[in-house]
């Protein structure tokens, strides 16, 4: 299965499957299938999360797994896909069990940021906490507005809040997924139990200078963007070095470079900043490090830089019960296991504002992912999902 959907936006470079694209309109639908052959009950929200239950008719809160299916450009097979296939292969065995909780898989939308820049969108929707005032304004690189994705598929940016659910109507979530790091794989232990999330600050930094003739403009009268920019990059890159034995990482992903011809000095420079850690206090003085770093090159280069959070969100602790039931699920099947920091986001981190949420991690290969090298063994999955499984189990008897 795995492999089946790695076909839908598979290429050279890897898994081009972003949100709410052709790929993932097509992988889907193939979920959606599997959901069905199971038995689940499917509907489909207003921000087109896709909700499959087990056992509807049972009058109580859900006990609820699930991931994602989207990919940054170039991903790997195993990102929130074994959480969805995994999650569907514990629903599967527990349906003979006796339970007094419903099961409900989720396959969250639009969890990567690289279409739109708002990561978890479709988790926030579900937790209540959609910003439809910065989303209306989201475009992809095409200039395709997130607003017009949603009308291709028939749904409504401004029918978003009605997504959100109440804490009664879920009693738990769980979520399995790769580590994507190399700490498990390090220590030779296989199963990661998340007690923290480091959630994203997100920074768009412009910079203005003066394009001009690269052949006739002295060095000296010059007004480069991009030499501000890259001035910023490396005060970017020593900031996120100073912050990093609090376990804190600052990345300049992306850059666009305006005109972005070879014979004319750069006028304008965009550039993408993400932030993260799970020590708050370290990513506000990341951030205050980077501001004044920002306002020192444009000073000395004059040009003109401005700073738009696009995201700032907590580091999310994970809900103590359900750590300990994932431990102890661990322990009954003599599964070796250890805690463990996300220095990812994840779709949890907002379910967790809405019910208890724990984490599941399984080995990642060399610690590579958002890579088409990203790589699980098909026996640590399957170890994820017999914790999973009784973890489900012991949720929802």
């Amino acid at each position: 299965m795995i492999e089946k959907i790695a076909q839908f936006g598979k290429s050279d470079s890897g898994i081009n499957r972003e949100a709410f694209s052709d790929a993932d309109d097509q992988a889907r639908e193939y979920i959606i299938g599997l959901m069905r052959e199971t038995g689940l009950v499917v509907r489909i929200d207003e921000i087109g999360n896709i909700i499959g239950r087990l056992d509807s008719d049972i009058d109580c809160p859900a006990v609820v797994t699930g991931s994602h299916l989207d990919t940054v450009p170039g991903g790997g097979k195993y990102d929130g896909v074994i959480g969805i296939l995994g999650g569907l292969a514990a629903i599967k065995s527990l349906k003979d069990r006796k339970l007094t909780h419903p099961l409900e898989l989720v396959i969250f939308a639009a969890e990567e940021s690289s279409r739109f820049a708002f990561a978890t969108m479709g988790s926030k929707a579900m937790a209540g906490k959609a910003n439809l005032h910065a989303w209306r304004k989201a475009k992809d690189e095409h200039q395709v507005t997130f607003a017009q994705v949603l009308e291709l598929r028939n749904l409504n940016i401004e029918s978003i809040p009605k997504a959100a659910r109440s804490k009664d109507e879920i009693k738990a979530f769980v979520e399995l997924h790769i580590e994507q790091g190399s700490s498990l794989v390090s220590q030779g232990v296989s199963i990661g139990i998340v007690d923290v999330i480091a959630a994203p600050t997100r920074l768009k930094i412009t910079v203005e200078g003066m394009a001009n003739h690269s052949g006739t403009t002295p060095m000296e009268d010059r007004r480069d963007a991009l030499v501000s920019a890259a001035m910023i990059i490396l005060s970017i890159q020593e900031i996120g070095l100073e912050q990093s034995a609090s376990g804190t990482v600052a990345t300049v992903g992306a850059l666009k470079v305006h005109p972005g011809a070879m014979n004319v000095i750069p006028g304008l420079v965009e550039m993408w900043v993400d932030i993260r850690g799970v020590n708050h206090t370290s990513v506000i003085e990341c951030l205050q490090d980077i501001k004044d770093a920002v306002s020192t090159v444009a000073d000395g280069q004059d040009t003109a830089v401005s700073i738009e959070m696009l995201s700032s969100e907590k580091p999310i602790v994970m809900d103590p019960m359900l750590i300990d039931v994932i431990e102890s699920s661990c322990r009954a099947k003599g599964i070796t296991y250890m805690k463990i920091n996300s220095g990812a986001g994840h779709d949890a981190m907002n379910i967790s504002y809405i019910a208890p949420s724990g984490m599941i991690f399984v080995p990642s290969q060399n610690g590579i992912s958002h890579h088409y090298d990203e790589y699980a063994a098909v026996e640590d999955i399957s170890t994820g999902i017999d914790v999973l499984t009784e973890t489900l189990y012991q949720l929802a008897k």
